[in-house]
């Protein structure tokens, strides 16, 4: 087998569906050679990409008869566009909302001929409210960050389902670390309820389904750890719903019922499906995949369907008996499988890592893949460039570093008030020594690799550990804060000042001492950085001024710059950035052969 074909095989992400028409299913796939939206029908219709957007289309949202696809338009990746729609019967693609410049999407919904959409242009964040493809009414307005239902699932919890109530998660009692929720009456714009947990977050799950039921479905950090709750925020009711499950629990969908909600149970990297029953508070099996769930639904006749997936399976969109109802074409390579342990971090608190390792002794050459976020966690998951190094004779370690979610409010928090950076390099730099400690990791060539977050974690754990890896790989790094936060959007802006406790002029010495550019001349480790021309998370100039500082201090290093945003949506992109890292590790004796 030759390595690209993981990278060649198509992933399909979880579909969405409309309840009148269960069978048509839009989803986001990269089967046509970049990430686009395709449909396809259950029925045996034909299977056809929707969009042919440049840089690819990653959010969608799906008309509530099934008849059309709002999806973001961003021409350069730089994530500054606008929603349109494209009609699925004809393929005619036209604004969503008129009336409305371009901005950053602060998230979507679509009840019957109702359509809100907030968006930031930098000065302000807004509500708008208007029917499918017509004008745009301004229905709220804040210099503070605010959204419209819950943050990075652009899908969820917008709209009540008979359209009359509307949620926003806001900052007015925080920031974006500590979102409260708001609820709007749709018709006349009037705040109708205010859920706010002080000192903490609580997020918009989903609606009820039933027309009528205005309950939300949450999930809440009272206990210490994410769990879920359902409030009526019309009669001011609110139940939470306790568990002695080890990890976090997540609501995944309500059944359409409404007696129940379908959640997800995280912990040390694998998931689990329960029904969690609202009069009775017991939660039930449903499904054990043994490796992770990204996402889960339940159809309108409640069947549950997951998109399951772990490092020797792909990702397939099955029932929980298996059966695979959505796939890509084609069989995919079998992966590299993982060990999930615990071993003993810096502040002596367990620290969670998943690892893949060749078959034999070692100790084997190391690259210690660090996971972007910071509030994300590295699953058992099907991952094409990991199972390349293990193919390559390389161990791949993933250490869930202090910020990760998954292991309680702590853990994530632990980084917050500008305690970025150094957290994380340690307990990475601790993982490291710990596998060197077993004889499984090459003390003589351990890697650091980072993406986003991770990348700004990779190029600051080489200004602070200057001989303790062989080489380096930023993919579209932070490598400066102070020229990051200058250019970044309005709400990673927003962002740090959160995480930071203020603005680069409010706490200049906190920016300063987390900078990887602070440490460049203790820099030795050969570097390969990989960033988006068009970036706006970790924007490129500062990219560019740490590779040509590393320069005029004699330092090796290697920048390619590809023509997108944050992410590289093209199948043939990726590609090439791995067989740069193939490359740059060969040059440097980590692995043996790129073939």
């Amino acid at each position: 087998m030759d390595w690209r074909d993981r990278f060649h095989h198509p992933v399909v992400q979880f579909p969405a569906w409309a309840s009148t028409d269960p069978e048509r299913l839009v989803f986001v796939s990269n089967e046509g050679g970049s990430t686009q939206l395709w449909t396809a029908r259950l029925d045996g219709g034909e299977r056809r990409p929707v969009t042919d957007q440049r840089v690819g289309v990653e959010e969608f949202v799906l008309s509530p008869d099934g008849s059309a696809a709002a999806w973001w338009s961003d021409d350069s990746g730089d994530g500054n566009g606008a929603w349109v729609a494209t009609d699925l019967s004809d393929g005619r693609t036209t604004p969503l909302l008129t009336g409305l410049g371009a901005g950053w999407s602060e998230g979507l919904a679509w009840c019957g001929e109702t359509v809100a959409l907030a968006l930031t242009d930098g000065d302000a964040y807004r509500l708008y409210v208007g029917s499918a493809g017509g004008v745009a009414h301004l229905m709220h307005e804040s210099t503070k960050p605010f959204g419209l239902g819950r943050e990075w699932e652009t899908t969820a919890g917008g709209l009540s389902t008979d359209g009359a109530l509307l949620c926003l998660r806001h900052s007015d009692a925080g920031d974006m670390l500590h979102f409260g929720l708001r609820v709007l009456d749709v018709s006349s714009g009037d705040a109708r309820a205010e859920l706010v947990d002080e000192g903490l977050s609580v997020r918009v799950a989903a609606w009820s389904p039933v027309v009528g039921d205005q309950r939300l479905a949450l999930i809440h950090e009272r206990d210490g750890i994410d769990r879920p709750a359902v409030w009526q925020p019309l009669v001011g009711g609110r139940r939470e719903y306790p568990s002695d499950l080890p990890g976090e629990i997540d609501v995944a969908d309500w059944y359409p019922d409404a007696q129940s909600l379908l959640v997800k149970h995280w912990h040390d990297g694998r998931s689990q499906l329960y029904r969690l029953d609202l009069e009775t508070g017991h939660y039930e099996l449903v499904c054990d995949p043994a490796g992770y769930v990204s996402a889960a639904g339940v159809r309108p006749d409640g069947q549950v369907w997951l998109r399951a997936e772990s490092g020797q399976r792909a990702p397939e969109v099955r029932d929980v008996s298996g059966v695979v109802m959505l796939s890509a074409p084609g069989e995919a390579p079998r992966g590299a499988g993982y060990r999930s342990l615990r071993f003993e971090g810096p502040t002596g608190e367990p620290t969670h890592m998943m690892v893949a390792a060749p078959e034999g002794p070692g100790p084997f050459p190391t690259v210690m893949l660090v996971h972007g976020g910071p509030e994300w966690a590295d699953p058992d998951e099907y991952d094409a460039w990991a199972s390349t190094l293990v193919d390559h004779g390389v161990v791949v370690a993933k250490v869930n570093y202090r910020g990760s979610t998954g292991f309680g409010v702590a853990w994530r928090s632990s980084i917050h008030d500008g305690n970025i950076g150094f957290p994380e390099v340690a307990d990475v730099v601790a993982g490291m020594g710990y596998l060197i400690d077993l004889g499984v990791a090459d003390p003589q060539r351990c890697v650091i690799e980072g993406w986003s977050w991770g990348g700004y974690i990779a190029m600051l754990a080489i200004g602070l550990h200057p001989t303790g890896f062989v080489a380096a790989i930023g993919g579209i790094p932070v490598c400066d804060s102070v020229m990051t936060h200058e250019d970044c959007s309005p709400s990673q802006q927003a962002y740090d000042r959160a995480i930071m406790g203020g603005s680069p002029r409010e706490v200049p010495e906190r920016y300063a001492e987390r900078s990887p550019s602070t440490y460049l001349d203790a820099v030795q480790t050969p570097t390969l950085i990989i960033a988006g021309e068009h970036d706006t998370a970790c924007p490129i100039r500062q990219v560019r001024y740490y590779a040509e500082e590393l320069v005029s201090r004699g330092q090796a290093v290697q920048l390619h710059i590809y023509d997108a945003g944050h992410h590289a949506n093209s199948v043939d992109e990726k590609i090439a950035q791995a067989e740069l890292r193939l490359e740059f590790l060969q040059r440097h004796g980590v692995v043996q052969a790129t073939g």
